[in-house]
Parts: structure tokens; sequence; C-alpha cells
């Protein structure tokens, strides 16, 4: 495998999101669900000069029949083939098995997410400090949930619950498990916003930003407003420095092929090379929009030292 040896620009989840609360800027975290979508990420990328975090989780893994294995080759692969220099994160979402979790650090993915946020807070801290220990004695970030984020299309969470994090909560949590990241719930959504309208909580997100350092995540970020997602990035003492996109990545590829159902991902390595090539122009095109107009990310590579 083409692993991350000899990949200095591939670095860890800590290190961007340092680089980006301090720039005042968010990386976009963008789900490709499809192997093959992984180039039009980085093109868009490598093109607008931006950071990037190329991710999936462990429900994307089981639903689209990809092993951790799989999408850390193809990552590596198109790092290599695209000759792509600016930094990027290959980061593990929503997983709540550690030996998936202990799969994608062997494969070679430099940060991890472990969710137990169905459990109570004293069995989350148990089980996230567990992950975190074992992450960070090989380099590797951890990004936490406290809080339930709903969801409307259950590909990434089980359950359409949710709950508020509450500060307080976050500022015991993030001491006690020494998580780098914290994804949390301040009124988004997985999925495609439908029926419920997306908000974001600006002063939740300030009064837990009030009580911790720790780098905040927004997930179910595709569908929200750019002005929501830029007040919450743009917040006086360090924003959301991660914002999640999975699902628009997705709706835009279906819709550019014409097709209503998803593939396996087998499927889509079966695609006509016509059909390919306009399912990755709709990916990377909304990528690079994502970028420009949503994460304020674009030309902010230069931020880095490689």
């Amino acid at each position: 495998m083409t692993n991350k040896i000899g990949n200095p620009n591939v670095i860890s989840l800590k290190r961007g999101l340092e680089t980006a609360e301090r720039g005042g800027f968010a990386i976009g975290s963008f789900s490709p669900r499809y192997t093959p979508m992984i180039r039009p990420i980085l093109r868009a990328g490598e093109k607008t000069q931006s950071p990037l975090i190329v991710q999936i989780s462990q429900k994307e893994l089981d639903r689209y029949h990809i092993t951790p294995f799989e999408f850390a080759e193809a990552f590596y692969q198109a790092m290599s083939d695209e000759k792509i220099t600016v930094p990027v994160v290959l980061h593990l979402d929503h997983t709540k098995q550690f030996s998936i979790i202990k799969d994608c650090i062997r494969a070679g993915f430099t940060s991890v997410m472990i969710d137990a946020s169905e459990q109570e807070i004293d069995r989350n801290i148990e089980i996230t400090k567990e992950v975190v220990k074992y992450a960070h004695e090989k380099g590797i970030s951890v990004e936490a949930e406290l809080g339930k984020i709903g969801t409307t299309d259950f590909v990434e969470t089980d359950k359409d619950e949710e709950l508020y994090t509450d500060p307080e909560e976050a500022l015991r949590f993030v001491n006690e498990t020494g998580c780098d990241a914290l994804a949390v719930s301040v009124g988004t959504a997985h999925g495609v916003y439908e029926v419920r309208k997306p908000k974001v909580d600006l002063d939740r997100l300030n009064a837990i930003r009030d009580l911790t350092d720790v780098h905040l995540v927004l997930h179910g970020g595709s569908g929200v407003p750019a002005y929501m997602v830029k007040d919450a990035i743009q917040l006086p003492n360090g924003g959301v420095s991660k914002v999640n996109i999975a699902t628009d990545l997705e709706v835009a590829l279906l819709k550019a092929l014409g097709r209503e159902e998803r593939m396996t991902n087998a499927e889509c390595q079966a695609l006509s090379e016509e059909d390919l090539k306009v399912a990755q122009a709709a990916v990377e095109a909304t990528v690079t929009e994502k970028i420009e107009n949503f994460l304020g990310s674009a030309g902010r590579a230069s931020a880095f030292t490689l």
C-alpha cells in the first residue's frame, strides 16, 4: 500500500485544526462515500489551495461495502497520482467499535472519532479516554461527541435523537478525556433538511468556547445556509474549525447521473468512464463551492509548514 510515509502533507487532525482556529477559518471534512470520489475532493482542495479532511464513518463503511484498508489504499494512491500538495487529514468519522478504530489506525488514518454519545456521560468519558490513550500513543488525533446530533437519513447515525451539548458537561468531558476535537450538538442534523429547518445555536457555542479551548466540530453541514456556518466559524474567541459535509456530495453525484438510489462502492467503481467523469465533476464542483463560500479555507494551505 502507498502509505503515509513519504506524504508529509498527510497531517493529524489536531495540527490541522490548530492552524484553522488561529486563522479564523474551518476545514471541510468531506465524505466521498465511494472510493472513486476521493479524487475530486482532493482536486478541489488542490485547485483552491485549501486544506482538507477526507473522512468516512463506520456506517458508511458498512453501507457502501468498503473496508478501512480499501479506503486508505484509495486515498493514498489518489494523493500520489494527483500530486496533491495541500495538507490533508484522513479521518474516521462516527464510529462506536474500538476494533474498527484500530483497523483504521493500522491502515494509515491520521484521525479517528469515537462516538459514545448515546451513553451516559460517565460511560462516554470512560470509552473516550480508552480510545484517546490508544490513539495518542500512536500520534493519532481523536474527535469525540457530547450531546446527540440528530439525523434525517440514518447513514451516519442510527437514531434521529437530539440532545444539545451542555457547556458545563463539555468542560468536564474535555478535561477528563483529553480529546483533541469535540463534535457538539447545537441544532444541525445529518442528512437532507426536508421538514425541519437547520439552525446553529451560537449562544451555546459561545458558552462552550468560554469554558474550554477544545477544537469545535459542526456535524450536519450539508444544507446549512452559508451565513450560519460563517457565524459559527467566526465567533470572537474562536469558533468551529471543522465542518462535516457528506450528504451534499452524494446528492450532487446522484443528480449528475440521473439516479435516485444509492450505489455500493463496487457499483460506483463499475461506472463507465464517461459517467465516472460526470460524477467526479459534480463532486469537485460541490467541494469547491463549500471551500470558497462556506469555510473560508481557500488559499489557506499556505498557512501550514509541511
